[in-house]
């Protein structure tokens, strides 16, 4: 090989040597890490108020009176005289079975009343002979002592058979069964010609309608609260929510607070009595009581959609100081329209996050955007 072609394979080797230098650091440029991902978020700034809300516990509709209605002789039934469903006063008749056993045995208790009455006045009339005749020693005191056994007898007789007259009036009033009170009777569950058992047939419920009772359980802690509820009266402060999510057209007083605190969940249980003209509250439809109350002093509050949550537990994200997600354990208090007080987990002045959570996780890196959310939203009057 000559001094030339040394030469070009050298230049030659050196290009390679060049190019694959150059393509090894294009490749090292290209593999650095991938950059921290940020996440777009809308915040709020958790703000303090004087706040006047709704506390919203879960209720069900209950009557105010409601008893089952029974057979207390027994016999057939003759006469139903209400439809089902029907709305019904006090004392109207409601079932009849047939009486007729039990007005014999009226008739029968009379006739024994008058035997005995009869039996009395003669062995009362027969004493009173023999102490005029004892008097002038003409009679033996046997004979006068066994007159006044007989009469005590007969006392005894006519007490048995007044006894047995009321035992019969007894039997033939509740042959008729009525109403206790006014109220709405159920779907009857006999018919005519049913043979029913005193104590133990049942013939059908009534209840009460109107006005007719919300039940809820209060924790002992806000005892006191409906406590001075009970005693103020003041019906403004509660109302109800219906299943469609409206809002009933009249408010509620606190009815009754029961004896006693449950030991097992430290639970009072509560009725509020409301007017119920029209029969929309239905007895058994579960609903929302809300009380309304307005705080002593200022509340920190934050947009209620700022708050998760998970098998009853309440979360909120809150944005750290180097911007960072962080979530939080809260504790809820009454809600205020669209936002809602927190009780405990948050401070004032921190930023929780209201859009965007779905795409946050604990110590993701967000962007805010604050826009008109930059602070709880403002109490309505």
């Amino acid at each position: 090989m000559n001094k030339r072609q040394l030469l070009t394979a050298f230049f030659i080797g050196s290009a390679l040597i060049w190019q694959s230098c150059g393509d090894a650091k294009q490749k090292g440029a290209g593999a650095q890490a991938p950059a921290e991902r940020v996440v777009p978020v809308t915040t709020a700034i958790a703000s303090q108020e004087i706040v006047t809300g709704n506390i919203t516990y879960p209720a069900s509709v209950v009557p105010l009176n409601e008893t089952e209605l029974r057979a207390e002789v027994n016999g057939y039934i003759t006469n139903i005289y209400v439809a089902d469903g029907a709305s019904v006063s006090k004392g109207q008749k409601l079932y009849e079975i047939d009486g007729i056993r039990y007005t014999a045995a009226v008739e029968q208790a009379k006739a024994s009343l008058n035997i005995a009455q009869a039996n009395y006045d003669r062995v009362k009339r027969d004493l009173g002979r023999y102490e005029k005749l004892a008097q002038q020693d003409a009679i033996a005191k046997q004979t006068l002592d066994n007159a006044k056994t007989d009469l005590a007898n007969q006392e005894a007789q006519v007490l048995s058979a007044k006894a047995a007259l009321t035992t019969a009036n007894t039997n033939l009033a509740r042959s008729v069964i009525k109403a206790p009170f006014s109220g709405t009777v159920g779907i009857s569950q006999v018919r005519s010609g049913a043979l029913v058992s005193a104590g133990t047939t049942l013939l059908n419920t009534i209840s009460s309608v109107d006005p007719i009772a919300v039940e809820i359980q209060v924790n002992e802690k806000d005892l006191s609260q409906f406590t001075a509820l009970k005693n103020k009266q003041s019906s403004s402060a509660i109302s109800l929510t219906l299943p469609d999510g409206t809002t009933y057209s009249a408010h509620g007083t606190i009815h009754t607070l029961d004896r006693a605190i449950d030991p097992q969940t430290g639970t009072l249980k509560v009725r509020a009595s409301f007017p119920n003209p029209n029969k929309n509250l239905i007895p058994g439809m579960n609903l929302s009581l809300n009380i309304k109350r307005e705080s002593a002093t200022e509340e920190l509050v934050v947009p209620y959609k700022a708050v998760m949550e998970q098998l009853g537990v309440f979360n909120v994200y809150v944005v750290n100081d180097s911007s960072k997600a962080e979530i939080r354990h809260v504790e809820l208090g009454i809600k205020v329209d669209e936002n809602v007080v927190i009780k405990k987990g948050i401070s004032a002045g921190e930023k929780v996050i209201t859009d965007g959570v779905m795409n946050v996780q604990p110590g993701v890196k967000v962007t805010e955007n604050t826009g008109t959310e930059n602070g709880a939203a403002p109490k309505k009057g």
